[in-house]
């Protein structure tokens, strides 16, 4: 079973795509722990592509498909990212360093890749898409 949306890049629709994932997952009857914590990964992605992604442009989209199969979550973020963010490119932050340097922010993806089974982004020129796995049986 597949389930999508479409949202437009503002914050306001993190919730809307939080909701659409939580009431996804509260069908297959899982545990709160794991439903919250797939939203959480979920937020993450769709909110770094909102902000850094799109700029919180208004008129630009985000396409949400969320389905089971084999007892696997599986959920898809496809944009057409207008500046250079690329999350292909991401590697995991030096958490130590980040410490040592009081940085701040930055380790939401980290928390991501420790959630979800598997991540994976393609970006091809202007075009990204996320997928998010996760085994709930």
């Amino acid at each position: 079973m597949e389930h999508a949306i479409r949202i437009s890049c503002t914050r306001r629709n993190l919730k809307v795509v939080r909701d659409f994932v939580s009431d996804f997952l509260l069908r297959y009857h899982l545990t709160d722990l794991l439903v919250n914590q797939i939203v959480l990964a979920v937020d993450e992605v769709v909110a770094n592509l909102i902000i850094h992604g799109n700029g919180e442009d208004e008129s630009q989209f985000l396409d949400v498909r969320a389905r089971i199969l084999n007892k696997e979550f599986g959920i898809e973020i496809e944009d057409t990212n207008l500046t250079s963010y690329s999350p292909a490119s991401y590697r995991e932050p030096d958490l130590q360093e980040y410490v040592r340097i009081g940085k701040k922010g930055g380790v939401g993806m980290m928390l991501v890749n420790r959630i979800m089974d598997r991540v994976e982004f393609t970006t091809n020129g202007g075009h990204n898409l996320c997928r998010l796995y996760k085994k709930i049986g």
